[in-house]
């Protein structure tokens, strides 16, 4: 895995983070937590900013991004007591297979 992908993969944990903290903001209710996904938000896009401008083709990158972002959110949620059914979870390995699939067949 070369380093622009290390870039996405972070920027995907970010993008966890900033969705995990904009619900724990109760709809930007909570200033504590409506500021901190304020100042998360703009690093994932960052890391993003930074894999594309290094040359990764923009929609492989964009859907491997949100993938792990999304898979990163009912992560958290499965944490947090809200387990998905089983045809969530046989989604969650399709969305999975897809962030690995793209990831490598894309230079």
């Amino acid at each position: 895995m070369n380093k622009l992908w290390i870039y996405i993969f972070i920027g995907g944990l970010f993008e966890t983070a900033w969705a995990t903290t904009m619900s724990l903001s109760n709809k930007f209710s909570d200033p504590f937590w409506t500021v901190v996904t304020l100042l998360i938000l703009p690093i994932s896009v960052i890391f993003l900013y930074k894999a594309l401008n290094g040359g990764l083709p923009t929609g492989a990158s964009y859907a491997v991004w949100v993938g792990i972002g999304a898979i990163g959110a009912v992560i958290v949620s499965i944490i947090q007591g809200d387990v998905p059914n089983l045809m969530g979870f046989f989604f969650l390995a399709v969305l999975i297979g897809g962030v690995i699939g793209l990831n490598l067949v894309s230079e």
